[in-house]
């Protein structure tokens, strides 16, 4: 970090509940090959605060520590963007980690090309889950140009952990909405692209992304539904043409029919067939899969067999996953 003038990149670091893991992220942000930042880090009413601070205490001459009541993270990501004095916003959570490189790759994506607003990398998943080891982007690829339309269809997916954006196209879209509790990111995302902002991506991989067993991250029903609230923001956006509403809408129907596919194997596993049917015939609804249509009469005719061949399938997949061989699908 430089002494003189203001930073060119400010590091944004909402915590909560983070006491525990905030060492090790501002470690590796002070491991950057790039110097010229500065780190904000917003205390969003966290129950450990006094742990946090006492963590603190020793990064307390390189940080700007703000605390603040709980107000979710995308009023804390707000408070420190508009107390950055950088030309660049560079987002990090509490739990994740950056590669040395990070800042310097990132900067030379924008300093490239001054019409891109925001440029995103790849992170690697570690933590007690099934997926570590993996890419971000394996599970959730990133294909073609960024547009709006593949933000919707999830044929791009920005990574928030390794992205670094223009503050000045951040205010000017309007900052992260506090009102959402989760999606605030992609959100943010369909808000720049639909205004003509431009988004682009780089391989590399620039970062960890820690999940934790059992956090909203690995819930894949909750994971779903932070996705649907930026689509249904996204459908009352006046700035949206027709056809860009309906896709929205399309696939708003899309990603509800997935929470009713997961529910309903989480029903047949736990024997409910009735329920399990409910859901499942739910699912169905707007694509009217034939493979899920052939699931559906074998659950009327034979839901023992089914629920025995989930479970086989089940702990095919997990002995897979143990050799690192097949992690599944990110929600």
């Amino acid at each position: 970090m430089t002494a003189a003038g203001p930073p060119l990149v400010s590091v944004i670091i909402p915590a909560y509940r983070a006491a525990h893991l905030i060492a090790a992220t501002l470690d590796s942000l002070l491991a950057q090959t790039f110097t010229d930042y500065e780190i904000i880090l917003v205390n969003d009413g966290s129950p450990d605060t006094e742990t946090l601070e006492k963590v603190l205490a020793a990064y307390r001459d390189r940080i700007l520590y703000f605390r603040q009541e709980n107000q979710g993270a995308a009023a804390a990501r707000n408070t420190g963007i508009r107390a950055a004095r950088g030309k660049y916003i560079a987002p990090l959570d509490a739990d994740d980690l950056w590669a040395p490189e990070h800042l310097e790759a990132q900067l030379a994506v924008l300093d490239a090309d001054p019409s891109i607003d925001m440029v995103y990398a790849d992170a690697r998943i570690f933590g007690d889950v099934p997926e570590a080891g993996k890419t971000v982007m394996e599970l959730c690829p990133s294909a073609g140009e960024v547009t709006f339309e593949r933000l919707v269809t999830r044929q791009c997916t920005v990574h928030l952990c390794v992205s670094l954006c223009r503050r000045e196209s951040l205010l000017r879209a309007g900052l992260f909405d506090p009102a959402l509790q989760r999606g605030e990111d992609i959100d943010m995302w369909l808000r720049l692209a639909s205004r003509g902002g431009r988004i682009v991506y780089q391989r590399r991989v620039l970062g960890h992304y820690r999940r934790h067993p059992g956090s909203n991250s690995a819930d894949t029903v909750v994971t779903i539904n932070g996705f649907l609230a930026a689509l249904d923001k996204a459908a009352r956006d006046p700035h949206l043409t027709t056809a860009q509403k309906e896709l929205v809408q399309q696939q708003c129907r899309i990603e509800r029919a997935r929470i009713e596919l997961h529910q309903g194997k989480e029903a047949l596993l736990a024997g409910n067939i009735e329920e399990a049917t409910d859901h499942l015939t739910r699912a169905n609804q707007p694509q009217k899969s034939l493979k899920l249509t052939g699931i559906l009469i074998l659950l009327r005719v034979a839901p023992g067999l089914l629920r025995a061949l989930y479970r086989w399938r089940d702990r095919r997949q997990s002995n897979r996953r143990a050799d690192g061989a097949d992690f599944g699908k990110m929600a």
